[in-house]
């Protein structure tokens, strides 16, 4: 990659960013293409996100992505707000179009064709959703679409019902509960809480809850605690590095009008995660 004064400048804003495999993909994608761009991770505390979303259009980025804590905050910080993600509520790419930034939320199309890939079929399952933050917003507004029922789960209460009232628009079957044992009888159970991110965090769901009918995806892309543990007990488990392939490729599409290598992002992100949990 050579860097001069023509390079379009992409980035990541959220905190903490120092551990996203983001830069490696994209970068890996834009020297692919030959393309005169970058991709650079923006650590930026919440108090600063408004300067941050100024800065953008000041330094004339391409775009970014947006992560956490900052995918609902922003909304208001911008131009113009993608069909998608305003109902969502949360954006996760945010594209320059000549000084005015408009938000949108590759989450959610990115989860399902991970999915896709995966092989499982969320049309006409039970889903269990753990957590009501933006990752579960984005994913639920597809599931809700094709799944027989979801059910949300999150220690903030309001927060779930909030979701689950939003998610009603699309299907009735949307519905809160309050409490995990619900599990029991899911097909589908995501963790899209950051319980995991630390190795010593605690679990987000009670083992005794599974059985090997059970798939378990973590949207947290590296192997987690909860998903070496729910192996071992014979179920499903899949992480969430297809999810960030897949809404990187989207949101890639966005900045540039073009069709990213898909298969050279996926190979720089494995090559990124061994490195990382040797």
């Amino acid at each position: 990659m050579k860097i001069n004064a023509k390079t379009r400048v992409t980035g990541l804003i959220g905190y903490p960013v120092e551990h996203s495999l983001s830069p490696l993909m994209h970068n890996a994608a834009f020297d692919s293409l030959g393309l005169n761009y970058c991709y650079v991770a923006l650590p930026v505390k919440t108090d600063a996100l408004p300067e941050a979303i100024r800065g953008i259009k000041a330094l004339n980025f391409a775009g970014c992505n947006v992560t956490v804590p900052h995918k609902q905050n922003v909304i208001s910080l911008l131009e113009e707000i993608d069909e998608e993600a305003r109902f969502i509520g949360a954006v996760n790419t945010i594209k320059n179009e000549e000084g005015r930034l408009k938000g949108y939320n590759t989450d959610g199309r990115g989860f399902m064709e991970s999915l896709k890939e995966e092989g499982v079929e969320a049309e006409g399952k039970d889903v269990f959703i753990i957590g009501a933050g933006g990752a579960a917003r984005a994913i639920g507004y597809y599931l809700a679409q094709v799944a027989s029922r979801v059910c949300i789960f999150d220690i903030d209460t309001a927060r779930a019902m909030a979701l689950v009232n939003d998610l009603k628009r699309i299907k009735e079957s949307v519905v809160f509960v309050d409490s995990l044992t619900r599990i029991r009888t899911s097909d589908i159970i995501i963790n899209a809480t950051p319980l995991g991110l630390k190795e010593d965090d605690p679990l987000p769901l009670d083992l005794n809850y599974l059985n090997q009918n059970h798939i378990v995806y973590d949207l947290i892309y590296w192997d987690t605690v909860l998903l070496r543990e729910v192996r071992s007990l014979g179920c499903r488990a899949i992480n969430g590095l297809g999810m960030l392939l897949w809404q990187g490729v989207l949101a890639f599409k966005i900045w540039t009008g073009i069709t990213p290598p898909v298969d050279i992002m996926r190979e720089v992100l494995l090559e990124g995660l061994k490195k990382n949990n040797p």
